[in-house]
């Protein structure tokens, strides 16, 4: 199999976004274009005059990599060659949820046949580890710092995944990082799909989450397997497959793998945060049947 996404990048060593890119485009094959916006994946994969991409590449600005896509893809149409190339928008949490959610929503909205990955980091990682709408709640970044009066993020994570399926788009996937066979499976069907298709990646960053760079993918399970990362489809609106657990782990055999929610294990009422974060991955089990046993 041809390598993609090549070698010589100026990511962090166990960077989960390198890894997925570089299973994104295995599993895509050769015959894409693909667009990113600025974030860490152009920053790391581009330094002129130099590349990593093995496929044609467009990086948009930080918050309309899905509009730039869409005038690929309806640009392929209008010269009668959709038929040469999928595209393919490759873009972090940041530029998805937050500046680029209305972009997005026109492009879901259009119909356009576009497969868009999210790779989901949980924070503004490219500018200094700020939080975003994705940063899950008792995590501290540079922006919902961990303190004297503070826990770090209060609010909840953005479900993607159901504002992509309330849109209409045909085919919706979580994923992550730390299951790649999963993952590289999911591409396939991505893109294989007629119309908007959509994937919430789960990206392990040992940087922003503060781990050795040694346990990406042990970490990115870890998320699994707790019930905090649910794999699942959607099809046509219906939930077709879940990673079912047969016995799922507790999340604090998660978080205290990250410097970023070390504060939770020795500030006073930090057990609470964790029962709230607990509550997360239980409510999860029950809305997606995570569990095998009960």
């Amino acid at each position: 199999m041809k390598n993609l996404f090549v070698s010589g990048h100026r990511a962090c060593a166990g960077c989960g976004m390198a890894i997925a890119v570089k299973l994104i485009l295995e599993a895509a094959g050769e015959d894409v274009i693909v667009v990113s916006p600025t974030g860490c994946l152009e920053i790391v994969s581009s330094p002129y005059p130099e590349t990593s991409w093995r496929v044609p590449w467009i990086h948009s600005l930080f918050e309309n990599a899905a509009s730039v896509a869409s005038g690929i893809e309806a640009g392929l149409k209008a010269l009668g060659r959709k038929h040469e190339a999928k595209v393919l928008a490759i873009a972090g949490d940041g530029a998805t949820a937050d500046i680029g959610m209305g972009p997005l929503s026109g492009m879901f909205e259009r119909g356009h046949d576009i497969t868009y990955i999210c790779y989901d980091n949980e924070a503004y990682m490219n500018t200094g580890v700020q939080r975003s709408s994705m940063t899950p709640p008792g995590a501290s970044a540079t922006t919902s710092p961990a303190g004297k009066v503070s826990f770090g993020e209060i609010h909840p994570k953005k479900d993607l995944a159901s504002i992509a399926v309330a849109h209409g788009v045909g085919y919706v996937a979580t994923a992550s990082v730390g299951y790649g066979l999963d993952l590289m499976r999911k591409v396939r069907r991505a893109i294989d799909h007629d119309g908007p298709s959509f994937i919430h990646l789960h990206t392990s960053c040992c940087t922003g989450w503060r781990h050795p760079s040694s346990k990406t993918i042990e970490i990115s399970r870890l998320a699994v397997l707790t019930g905090l990362w649910p794999l699942y489809e959607v099809v046509d609106g219906e939930i077709t497959d879940v990673k079912r657990l047969p016995k799922r782990l507790p999340v604090e055999d998660y978080l205290k793998t990250q410097g970023r929610f070390s504060h939770l294990f020795r500030m006073e009422g930090g057990e609470e945060i964790i029962r709230r974060i607990q509550a997360i991955a239980d409510a999860n089990a029950e809305r997606f049947g995570l569990d095998l046993e009960g």
